[in-house]
């Protein structure tokens, strides 16, 4: 269960941390702080993709990854990662830290993701036991479709999908 005051890790450009805050206010005051991406990728090679409930605060019912979120203070990226698929997707697979970087997404309700994120990669064929309080639905979709449709329907997706997804199809083609 979240806490009133969930707290983000601040850190510097070398992912070092220097402070926490709360969510929100780092959201309002565009810090730079810990994220996390998983992408869940099947024996097919599709990814699992995520619908965003329709009552989030932001990118409501949106396309994104697998799920996505921030550690807590003393929890490794692994450890976030598996947190918070079991609480989104109502499942954990191993996960694998492949790649990190720096992005920034502002909104148009005037908060800011600017993360340090880890690009979290973990496999599972099984339909997921979805969390109707964070994820409308879901569906696997390949990663040659995926870069087709948020090139002809950008709308359908979340900012920081759009951003994460080029990286890590990237990071596809080059570990094939």
């Amino acid at each position: 269960m979240k806490t009133m005051e969930e707290r983000v890790i601040l850190v510097d450009e070398n992912d070092n941390p220097i402070g926490l805050m709360e969510k929100i206010e780092a959201h309002q005051k565009a810090l730079l702080h810990r994220a996390f991406s998983v992408f869940v990728m099947n024996a097919k090679g599709e990814m699992m993709l995520q619908q965003r409930a329709l009552h989030k605060y932001h990118s409501p019912g949106l396309w994104t990854n697998t799920c996505c979120s921030h550690q807590r203070e003393n929890e490794s990226n692994i450890e976030a990662g598996k947190r918070r698929l079991q609480e989104e997707m109502g499942f954990t697979t191993e996960l694998e830290d492949v790649i990190s970087f720096i992005y920034k997404a502002p909104f148009d309700n005037g908060l800011t993701e600017y993360e340090f994120d880890h690009v979290l990669l973990g496999f599972y064929d099984h339909a997921p036991q979805i969390n109707s309080q964070e994820v409308a639905d879901w569906k696997w979709e390949t990663p040659e479709k995926v870069k087709i449709d948020i090139d002809a329907n950008p709308q359908k997706y979340t900012e920081w999908f759009k951003i994460i997804f080029d990286r890590f199809y990237d990071y596809l083609i080059v570990n094939k």
